[in-house]
């Protein structure tokens, strides 16, 4: 299993569009196959902080997620559109 967090800011007045995205996007990623956890969250301090937690089977079902038609749609020509800044860390479980 492969955990991704990804951390990001968006920009002033599109929180709600982001909020959007991320129903969008849960609810698709939550189908495939691979994807065993896809969580969008909004911070309690910052409304124009986000984060999305997602577990993977392993990294050909994080591959297929970022190929998927929705992700392309809502993350490349979405959410990129309103970031200010976004991180990545990509984990594996400790067994």
């Amino acid at each position: 299993m492969i955990v991704l967090k990804v951390d990001m800011v968006v920009k002033p007045g599109t929180e709600e569009k982001c909020r959007e995205y991320i129903h969008i996007l849960q609810e698709n990623s939550r189908q495939e196959p691979g994807c065993m956890l896809y969580i969008g969250h909004q911070s309690t301090e910052d409304s124009r902080k986000f984060m999305f937690y997602e577990q993977y089977r392993d990294h050909a079902a994080l591959e297929a997620h970022r190929n998927a038609p929705y992700f392309q749609q809502y993350v490349n020509a979405g959410l990129d559109t309103i970031m200010e800044e976004r991180s990545r860390d990509l984990y594996r479980a400790v067994e």
